[in-house]
């Protein structure tokens, strides 16, 4: 009788190069496999930012997978008013936006998607963030941390960031960039929650 292969398990890909993200689900006992996405993330045309998001986790989901492997995509801006932030482009933007988001409360959207097999699974987690009133040398210290390269809003809550905001309202984890529970009805979904992929 001819020997049967071995049949790989199925492995959670996170489609970004997020170190917030990967240590988020190492946090759980999760290591996942890192194959970061690039795409092109510009807004269409009077796309809603929530469109925005859920548009983006899906099509970075899509453009690493293959098989049977689960495929996490996620994308977070900042939402203040009527403007959409992403990450600043250099420090004088990342002041700017610092300086908006100052005493006063601005949302976090995170699109967080699931892709397996042509499937695919999808929502979007809001949060509220409240900045404290900050004065100029508070704000020019944060910006010499180097701390708000690559983040969106021009900083990072779970560092030296948590001193600029007073209060937040909804997913802590959302404002780092990967709403765990949001994502775990994903999985859900398609019968692997995340307890099931810790230490495996």
């Amino acid at each position: 009788m001819p020997e049967t292969g071995v049949i790989a398990r199925p492995q959670l890909v996170l489609a970004s190069a997020s170190p917030n993200r990967r240590r988020l689900l190492e946090q759980v006992g999760i290591t996942p496999v890192v194959t970061p996405a690039d795409l092109d993330e510009t807004p269409k045309s009077d796309e809603s930012e929530t469109s925005l998001v859920e548009r983006l986790a899906i099509e970075k989901a899509s453009a690493v997978a293959s098989g049977k492997d689960l495929v996490v995509g996620a994308d977070t801006v900042i939402v203040d008013g009527d403007e959409v932030m992403g990450k600043p482009a250099d420090r004088p933007d990342a002041e700017r936006m610092l300086r908006q988001l100052n005493d006063g409360e601005h949302r976090v959207l995170t699109g967080v998607a699931v892709v397996c097999n042509g499937r695919s699974r999808s929502s979007v987690t809001e949060t509220f963030v409240r900045f404290r009133q900050l004065d100029g040398a508070t704000i020019n210290w944060y910006l010499e941390l180097g701390e708000w390269v690559g983040k969106a809003g021009a900083y990072a809550i779970q560092g030296s960031g948590s001193l600029l905001v007073d209060a937040i309202s909804g997913d802590y984890h959302n404002v780092v960039g990967l709403p765990l529970t949001a994502l775990d009805r994903l999985l859900d979904g398609f019968g692997r929650p995340l307890r099931t992929w810790a230490n495996d």
